[in-house]
């Protein structure tokens, strides 16, 4: 088993439980460094309710924010994300050997080798109606 830190990743993947949350991170992906205004600006929900969100987000290490003047602005961390991935990494190789080895056995079932009775016709020279 992958040693991790679990409470970082169980920060992080409650922070991704949220739509609005992915939704923070997907505009951040397209646009780093925009600021509280701008990105909260497609929400219909109140600038605390959006605040709150990013508390989330950077309590999770998921963003940064930085204060320049009256201006706040977000970034995304990459490093929390990177943990995240990670992690899933180790079980997508577990389950990627198991569905590869449970293709090959539906494969070798299904093969044109086997015959199945039911689809076996008893005398294969006689023709119907004759």
């Amino acid at each position: 088993m992958v040693n991790y830190q679990t409470d970082r990743l169980d920060g992080i993947f409650a922070a991704l439980s949220d739509p609005t949350r992915r939704a923070v991170l997907a505009r951040l992906s397209e646009e780093p460094d925009l600021s509280v205004t701008k990105l909260a600006a497609p929400f219909s929900m109140s600038l605390p309710a959006v605040l709150k969100h990013l508390d989330v987000l950077e309590g999770a290490g998921l963003i940064v924010r930085r204060k320049s003047g009256r201006t706040v602005a977000c970034r995304l961390n990459p490093t929390a994300m990177e943990e995240a991935y990670r992690w899933l990494a180790h079980y997508e190789r577990f389950w990627s050997e198991r569905l590869d080895a449970l293709a090959q056995f539906l494969a070798e079932e299904a093969s044109p080798n086997d015959t199945n009775p039911k689809d076996a016709n008893p005398n294969p020279t006689s023709k119907k109606g004759a």
